[in-house]
């Protein structure tokens, strides 16, 4: 019944690509047997409650292999259908080209960009050790599950998997279990054509311990490993020696990984496991073997909700905290008026978040100083201590940012991270993957414009700001001051569908008095007012920048110009106002418009029209003093007064 039941999942794999027409047989045809000793024998789950708190997680990270982990959330019983099957890769099916969270019952993470999928793992790994560490207590095992990956070759190629091996090994994450199918092919072929290193030699100095299986189909072999990995007291890598494609014609071949088989081939391997069934036909027998697996499994859920249900009589205020995890602003949270930069007032904001709020952690690429994003009550996230709430990821951008994919999937917490504006770029993959599955992680980004100065090009961001507005789903906030810092908090706590990020600047920037904590939150409002009922024309600002168009207001003034000034600190939440509001703000008559923001002016159009124009930067930084910096680009109040009259004269001839 094993066997049959291995067959079962690689033949609702190969049905389905070929049905589609497109797809990934090598991996399931190779794979299956230690994806069924996982399922069968280690992983604790109840498809009638896919999202149970303390249930195993498995990501895929492999996620071209789908099709192997539909077919078995279908026969393992989730909200799975045969029909579902055989709508693979169509357009809004449950069973799209590679694995995504909340589509598919069952799937715990979105995967496909090889290598973020292990990181995801991790990062859930950390969350199950940090959630213990708070809301266990003896007798009450609320947390205490494992944390399953399925890698292939790309992905431990791929520079994010150092990272976030290094990650794993240093906080000894001792409930991860990584299973890596070594088939030595690649698409474009042999493994042996691009690297040969030592996993076993790397496991090792990153602090993993190693297992190695060497033959994939011996199920007995698999599940002794399996279960020698879940006692070790470090993270575990099972090498798993499998052949791609095992039983098909293609078998050992690049032929296999990336296309649909054809029904020649398909038949052949029909013959070669002598499995005499229909497209989409599994015997009832097998049905029932898992069906049988599955009642099993009940038992450890229903054991659990039994002490949960106890837990929440002993522990009545750490049920509620946890039932209600997410992130609150504590009452009465105001900011003093005192010039600062905006990192710091950050920091003020952040440590209050933190005071009242234990579910609040994360950390910094090794900048948490210059970030100013340490919470100074709490202690670091180690083997020994848990509990810490600060994360010390190391210069390691990339990898940081799929393990904060993985703590938001995993739930129960809100996680941030912190670097240097510039060094988004490293992170922009995992960004985009947190859009993609509506992941609420905060990303702080400090040194925020050319106004860095003597570090120079390298470190002055440009095309950053333009580049995370693009990305949908992501919720961009450049504040003025203190105040509007505040405002980006309030927002931010409530957008639990999505990522933000928080932009801020290492210099000094005054505290605005006009700025307006409350009117912040639409995303632009009008910060001084013309004194006109129709203004002669509209400056807009983001950041450092809005004192300047502030100052240049004034000048303006004195040349017979009477202008509105608009603060914009989030062009995404502006977008969601009513267009009431919109035009309140931009009156479509009012067409000299001046753009402010020190970084390429790519999408301002969208605000200033083709009348207006945009001061910006559309080439990279230079290394001086920050005030000569920003007078070579032209950021000063007379530039701003010089190019708003031009522009003006050029709209009224």
């Amino acid at each position: 019944m094993d066997q049959a039941a291995i067959n079962a999942i690689r033949f609702l794999s190969i049905d389905m690509i070929q049905k589609a027409q497109s797809g990934h047989p090598g991996l399931p045809l190779g794979a299956a047997p230690m994806a069924y000793a996982l399922w069968k024998n280690e992983f604790n789950v109840n498809p009638q409650d896919p999202t149970w708190i303390n249930r195993d997680r498995f990501v895929l990270s492999a996620g071209h292999g789908s099709s192997m982990l539909y077919a078995l959330l279908h026969l393992m019983e989730f909200d799975v259908s045969i029909d579902d099957l055989k709508n693979f890769r169509r357009i809004q099916s449950k069973t799209p080209g590679h694995p995504e969270w909340q589509v598919t019952p069952g799937v715990d993470a979105s995967t496909g960009p090889l290598g973020q999928g292990l990181g995801m793992a991790i990062g859930m790994a950390m969350a199950e050790k940090h959630l213990a560490s708070l809301y266990n207590r003896p007798g009450f095992e609320i947390f205490d599950h494992y944390t399953y990956a399925l890698v292939g070759d790309g992905d431990l190629m791929e520079g994010v998997s150092h990272e976030v091996l290094g990650i794993a090994g240093d906080k000894q994450l001792d409930k991860l279990v990584v299973l890596f199918d070594s088939n030595n092919v690649t698409l474009d072929g042999a493994l042996n054509l691009s690297t040969n290193e030592s996993l076993r030699q790397r496991c090792q100095a990153d602090n993993w311990d190693y297992f190695l299986v060497k033959d994939g189909n011996d199920l007995l072999a698999l599940q002794q490993t399996i279960e020698l990995a879940k006692q070790t007291e470090r993270p575990a890598m099972i090498e798993v020696k499998t052949i791609i494609g095992y039983g098909s014609p293609q078998q050992g071949t690049n032929q296999v990984h990336g296309s649909a088989l054809g029904s020649a081939n398909i038949e052949a391997t029909r013959a070669f496991y002598q499995w005499d069934f229909q497209p989409f036909e599994i015997p009832d027998q097998i049905y029932d073997y898992f069906h049988e697996i599955v009642l099993q499994k009940e038992t450890v859920y229903d054991l659990w909700q039994a002490q949960w249900d106890q837990y929440q009589i002993e522990y009545p205020n750490l049920y509620q905290q946890l039932k209600h995890s997410s992130l609150e602003m504590p009452d009465g949270m105001n900011i003093d008026k005192k010039d600062m930069a905006t990192r710091t007032t950050n920091h003020i904001i952040m440590q209050r978040l933190s005071a009242d709020n234990c579910n609040f952690w994360g950390g910094s690429a090794d900048l948490s100083s210059s970030n100013q994003t340490k919470l100074d009550q709490s202690g670091a996230f180690t083997n020994l201590t848990p509990q810490g709430n600060n994360i010390y990821y190391g210069v390691r951008e990339f990898g940081m940012a799929t393990i904060a994919n993985g703590i938001a999937l995993a739930g129960g917490t809100t996680t941030f991270v912190s670097t240097f504006f510039a060094f988004s770029d490293y992170m922009k993959p995992a960004i985009r993957l947190a859009a993609i599955q509506n992941l609420p992680v905060i990303y702080i980004f400090t040194h925020d414009s050319i106004a860095v100065g003597e570090d120079g090009a390298t470190h002055e961001p440009i095309e950053q700001l333009a580049s995370l507005r693009s990305i949908p789903n992501v919720t961009v906030h450049r504040p003025a001051d203190g105040k509007e810092v505040l405002a980006s908090w309030q927002s931010i706590l409530k957008n639990t569908h999505g990522p933000s990020v928080l932009v801020l600047t290492r210099q000094k920037v005054p505290c605005l008095e006009a700025t307006k904590v409350e009117l912040g939150q639409h995303g632009a409002y009008i910060l001084a007012e013309a004194k006109t009922m129709e203004p002669d024309g509209i400056l807009i600002a983001t950041g450092s920048e809005v004192q300047l168009a502030l100052t240049a207001q004034q000048h303006l003034a004195t040349e017979g110009y009477d202008v509105r000034v608009v603060s914009m600190p989030s062009m995404e939440l502006f977008d969601q106002q009513p267009r009431e509001y919109q035009e309140k703000i931009f009156p479509k008559n009012v067409t000299s418009r001046l753009s402010i923001e020190m970084g390429t002016t790519f999408g301002w159009a969208k605000y200033t029209g083709l009348a207006g124009i945009n001061l910006g930067i559309d080439q990279f930084g230079l290394s001086g003093k920050a005030e000569q910096v920003l007078d070579y680009f032209n950021f000063t109040a007379d530039q701003i007064v010089e190019q708003f009259i031009m522009n003006f004269q050029k709209n009224h001839r």
